[in-house]
């Protein structure tokens, strides 16, 4: 291929979406949608100037109209989200034993892609950062069609069968008496849901670790789920599980942060994301394929289509077979990110199916869900979902309608027009099911190999550091705390006793609830991949305040700050004001945050320079951040008068604080380590 077809194949998602991008508005005429020009936008059509509004005022009536109409039914799940688009590029032909999909084969190819991500119990208008599953669905525009990997940040599920979703979800969203709480799992009816249904055990340990909360989309993996096929051009198949690996490593909030950030700043995580492609730092994650050969299906200790288990990195390796990089934001919120339509069974050649049964029921929910929300059954002709290869069938009219069909003939068989569209032969491109045996009796049944609830659980568990065990505990102490009845505290208690007994008993205390004296599950195996302590940490793109007054250092403060933009750190200024803040030196600084405006909680660190002019009200307020960060465990710097604040506070602990005057020769490389670092748990806090 060369370099020319790879950049048409690039672009050519971009260029499809240019036709139907507009200018924006400057220097233009106001019309109708039909094109006539409107001369009076601010007054209705009357009868006299006193009058009754005419109903032949046909431009208030088509302004009203796309007015009244313009929401369309948000989501039922996945309602608040955010999207951006890209691009992926496997990194060889690595995977050409594997499937024939044409988009895993060639390195020299760019596929465009578009990502949502989102949370799922909340509706469109609540907050980026409650404790809840985060969406993370891509969709692949390759030339042999669409692929949609429709993944969480969670590699479990609550349900083995999707013929529960209904019931997992109704009992999670907000109780239907009073519609509260908003985007929460707090409440009764979750965990009363969750204690008679015990294969959620597994999904429910990771909803309770930071995992649930995370620092930002673009420090956040993404999972599959479910089990696939790869075939490949002999007809061979594997089974596979996806996955995306952040470059940035996989980090959290912590939760005290969590609920703050929620009323400081509800947009967070897309605020994050947004800036940060528009500043160049790109989100970029590594896709990663687990294969298990067909023989194999039955060598582990848990069922591999069981959407309840994982599986374990150290026993079936993760290979990294390519990398996506989200580097355009889009143009209109509703038109890309609102109106895309992920399915899972948008699959390409080589990609196939496997009897999951929760996959099996997922495959008709979507559609399904597509043709309430969107309208119709043509809500793959919109913009963000149309393919970039030809599409061509007999199915014709409905809503929405965007192709204008030509001709006499829309059916199959036909002679008036030589028989065309043409099937397609498998050998030619065509699509066709991996022919899978299948016998038996029409049954409501689930293979007895689904039936360990906890075994992973407890390997979860057993993969925690200390601190994310602490983080899990404490989870649990608060959603049951506010669970009012205390039969559902109590068998919550025992059914994660089956977990961990330890675990079990931690929170039981709290709740004044019987604590287990037998439980567990005996397995003693971990997985160091589950734990965020051993991802990558890297301090590129971290977020740090440097606060400072008017009389601050300048030769210091200009030698950090630079030093941090070197190293892929965001060094923002942030005062008691904002605008211009003047050095001892003379030089100046704009502040663009004050302490009005941003709180610790929504950095990555700390540096208190100070200045010499600075009031007894900003000393309070440098010394309340300094100190808010300090019980998030992030890193905390200070030096000149800032470093005297950190002194006064008496903090019990110097663990991931770096003062000038101790560090002066290689502060700033202390503080990038630091802000790599991201948390350190093993501080006293008191």
């Amino acid at each position: 291929m060369t370099v020319k077809d790879e950049k048409i194949i690039k672009n050519k998602k971009n260029e499809q979406l240019d036709q139907f991008r507009s200018d924006d508005n400057q220097n233009k005429d106001l019309t109708t949608n039909q094109g006539l020009k409107v001369s009076e936008d601010g007054l209705s059509l009357t009868a006299g100037e006193r009058g009754p509004t005419l109903l032949e005022d046909f431009h208030f009536r088509e302004k009203m109209t796309h007015f009244d109409h313009e929401r369309i039914p948000e989501r039922v799940v996945h309602a608040r989200g955010f999207g951006a688009h890209g691009e992926f590029q496997v990194y060889n032909d690595s995977m050409k034993p594997f499937t024939k999909a044409k988009f895993l084969q060639d390195p020299s190819i760019k596929t465009s892609v578009f990502v949502r991500f989102s949370t799922v119990v909340g509706f469109r208008g609540s907050m980026d950062t409650p404790r809840d599953v985060r969406g993370f669905a891509t969709k692949f525009y390759t030339e042999e069609g669409n692929f949609d990997l429709v993944a969480n940040n969670m590699p479990v599920f609550f349900i083995q069968d999707g013929i529960k979703f209904p019931d997992v979800i109704h009992a999670i969203k907000p109780e239907p008496h009073n519609e509260m709480p908003q985007a929460a799992s707090a409440h009764d009816t979750f965990w009363d849901w969750v204690s008679q249904n015990q294969e959620s055990a597994h999904m429910v340990m990771w909803l309770m670790s930071d995992r649930a909360i995370p620092r930002s989309y673009r420090m956040m993996e993404g999972f599959g789920v479910h089990t696939f096929r790869l075939i490949n051009e002999e007809g061979k198949a594997h089974f596979v599980k996806f996955h995306w690996k952040p470059v940035l490593g996989t980090h959290s909030l912590v939760w005290d942060e969590a609920q703050k950030i929620g009323g400081k700043d509800p947009d967070f995580n897309r605020r994050d994301l947004w800036e940060s492609i528009n500043m160049g730092n790109y989100a970029e994650f590594e896709l990663g394929v687990q294969i298990l050969e067909e023989k194999d299906e039955f060598a582990f200790d848990f069922d591999i289509l069981d959407s309840t288990k994982l599986w374990p990195e150290e026993d079936i390796p993760v290979q990294l077979i390519g990398k996506m990089t989200l580097n355009r934001n889009v143009d209109n919120v509703f038109a890309e990110t609102e109106q895309v339509a992920f399915h899972v069974g948008n699959v390409v050649p080589g990609i196939d199916f496997t009897n999951d049964p929760l996959l099996q029921t997922r495959l008709f929910s979507y559609t399904d869900t597509q043709l309430i929300r969107l309208g119709g059954p043509n809500f793959h002709e919109i913009p963000i979902n149309r393919p970039i290869c030809p599409f061509n069938n007999n199915q014709r009219d409905g809503y929405h309608r965007q192709t204008i069909n030509i001709g006499q003939v829309a059916y199959r068989n036909n002679a008036l027009a030589n028989n065309s569209p043409h099937s397609v032969s498998e050998e030619n491109g065509g699509y066709a099911h991996y022919q899978e045996k299948v016998e038996g009796r029409k049954i409501r049944a689930r293979s007895k190999s689904f039936d360990d609830h906890f075994s992973q659980a407890t390997l979860f568990w057993n993969s925690m550091s200390n601190a994310e065990k602490d983080h899990i505990i404490n989870a649990f102490r608060f959603e049951l705390s506010k669970v009012k009845n205390k039969e559902i505290q109590q068998r919550i208690v025992d059914m994660f006793s089956n977990v961990d007994l330890g675990l079990a008993n931690a929170f039981a205390v709290t709740l004044g609830a019987v604590t287990p004296s037998s439980g567990g599950t005996g397995v003693t195996k971990s997985s160091p991949a589950l734990s965020q302590e051993n991802t990558p940490k890297l301090a590129k793109t971290r977020k740090v305040a440097v606060v400072v007054a008017d009389g601050f250092n300048g030769k210091t403060v200009k030698s950090v700050v630079e030093n941090l933009l070197l190293s892929g750190v965001q060094a923002v200024i942030l005062s008691d004001k904002l605008g211009p803040i003047k050095a001892d030196d003379g030089s100046v600084h704009m502040s663009k945050h004050t302490f009005a405006t941003d709180a610790s909680v929504v950095f990555d660190g700390v540096y208190i320079a100070g200045g010499t002019s600075a009031s007894k009200q900003f000393e309070h307020d440098a010394k309340m951040f300094m100190k808010e960060a300090f019980i998030h465990y992030k890193p905390i710097a200070a030096t000149d008068i800032g470093e005297q604040w950190f002194k006064d506070q008496q903090l019990p602990s110097k663990l991931g604080v770096i003062l000038g005057s101790e560090q002066a020769n290689i502060f700033t490389d202390q503080l990038v380590n630091a802000i790599a670092a991201h948390r350190f748990w093993d501080r006293l806090i008191v």
